[in-house]
């Protein structure tokens, strides 16, 4: 996934218990969200696609980025904790809206600064 390779100053996303590295210090739960829209237009389209077997590249497109929007905004609650790491990495996904036209990327962590 791009936002390992994003995750600078010696940051990661991890496991809850990444082996050979000393966790000194918890420091809170932290969580990134995005929310996206759908397109009408995309949404006709990748119909289409759907029935003749083919991929909705605009939605996985929506996606990634809703996706990599949440884990900044996660690292960035970390660091403003004073952490290094971030881990127990979970996403969760959900539709929203009256007539389910948007989706909400949430991702949330133990924020740690490792030794």
């Amino acid at each position: 996934m791009g936002w390992f390779s994003k995750a600078k100053d010696g940051f990661f996303l991890s496991t809850t218990t990444p082996e050979g590295i000393d966790r000194s210090q918890y420091l809170g739960v932290v969580n990134g969200e995005a929310i996206i829209g759908a397109n009408i237009f995309r949404d006709m389209f990748s119909s289409v696609r759907d029935v003749v077997g083919g991929r909705a590249g605009g939605y996985e497109r929506a996606l990634s980025g809703a996706r990599d929007a949440a884990v900044e905004d996660l690292i960035e609650a970390a660091r403003e904790m004073g952490a290094n790491a971030v881990i127990g990495i979970d996403f969760d996904y959900e539709v929203l809206g009256e007539t389910n036209g948007m989706m909400m990327v949430a991702v949330s962590g133990t924020a740690v600064k490792m030794g």
